[in-house]
């Protein structure tokens, strides 16, 4: 039906009445789909209205922190919001889960590992929060293998190396993030394969684990490969062997662990987004599609290769698969070593 415009009123005044119209025509029924697709866009379009806080499990300089940081800006520039990192150290990256996890200002994510999405209450029945109920999946960031490294002052080759630290028994040890971060339990389930005895020391966050390694203190560690190879590379680590089950394309100069006798070994860290499970699931789906975007742009995509990362970038529903899977090999490592929380 055409509009009645009265011819009392100016040229101006009749555009302005042409133009509101038209507007309330497009929200109720015409643009988009009709008025049920543009309510369904309100609540995204309108999200985010104020910083975003991503919390950050691990100290400044771990691999984390790291990939949070590098997402930050560009997250920002998709969302039309300031994106903060915040770092919460400690129990592996659990602090932070269960911060994100009971956030109730619509407005906070976090970036997490393996475990704090998968096995954090099998773990330990106290976790603060349950990574299936209370943590909704956003998007799965990007995995790597480890580095198995070692101090400098100890054999560089994978059987040596095995057969150094056998000898050694309970008087050597490793360094982990954490109690039950995946470089703990890969360690576990190393020991077990390799017959070694090594004792277990966790600290804050991967560089106090480098600093122990090459202060002498600490014997071996499983490392994200970004953090390790540079140590690596200036002569500081010994590099014994990668996770992965043949040669990793992010290390390609250092051999796998099956290349040291131990057959069929294979273990992947990855980081992800996630956020408390009673955001709205349109706000999910606005930071998941902006992350996908970002993390395969070529420029992004080369620097997390840099750091050490494989880049992936899912929808929701592919971290939740991944998690479902994981939860599950985890869990039967956990089981295996008669490994409990500290």
């Amino acid at each position: 039906m055409p509009l009645f415009v009265p011819n009392f009123l100016s040229q101006p005044q009749r555009s302005r009445l042409r133009a509101l119209a038209a507007t309330l025509l497009c929200v109720g029924a015409v643009c988009g789909g009709g008025a049920a697709s543009a309510w369904a866009a309100g609540p995204a379009a309108t999200w985010p209205v104020r910083p975003l806080k991503l919390v950050v499990g691990f100290p400044a300089g771990s691999s984390p922190d790291t990939t949070a940081r590098t997402l930050a800006e560009p997250l920002a520039q998709a969302l039309g919001q300031p994106v903060v990192v915040d770092n919460k150290p400690g129990a592996g990256g659990n602090i932070a889960a269960a911060a994100v996890a009971h956030a109730t200002d619509g407005h906070t994510l976090g970036l997490m590992i393996n475990g704090n999405l998968t096995i954090a209450r099998i773990l330990n029945p106290k976790t603060p929060y349950d990574p299936l109920k209370d943590l909704a999946p956003v998007s799965l960031i990007a995995t790597a293998p480890l580095v198995l490294v070692a101090s400098a002052h100890l054999p560089d080759e994978g059987s040596a190396f095995l057969a150094a630290a056998r000898q050694g028994g309970n008087t050597w040890n490793y360094g982990t993030p954490g109690v039950g971060t995946v470089a703990h339990l890969g360690m576990e389930l190393l020991k077990a394969r390799a017959g070694l005895a090594a004792v277990h020391v966790p600290y804050p966050g991967n560089p106090q684990v480098i600093t122990g390694l090459m202060g002498g203190q600490t014997h071996m560690a499983l490392l994200p490969p970004g953090l390790a190879m540079p140590q690596v590379r200036a002569g500081k680590l010994r590099a014994i062997g990668v996770t992965s089950a043949g040669r990793s394309s992010l290390v390609p100069d250092v051999p796998s662990l099956s290349e040291a006798g131990l057959g069929g070994f294979q273990l992947d860290i990855w980081n992800a987004v996630a956020a408390p499970v009673t955001m709205p699931s349109a706000h999910i789906q606005a930071v998941a599609t902006a992350l996908a975007e970002i993390v395969r742009r070529p420029d992004m995509r080369q620097k997390l290769f840099n750091q050490g990362w494989q880049v992936v970038g899912t929808a929701p529903e592919g971290l939740a698969r991944r998690i479902q899977a994981e939860t599950a090999q985890l869990s039967a490592i956990i089981r295996a070593q008669s490994i409990q929380a500290q």
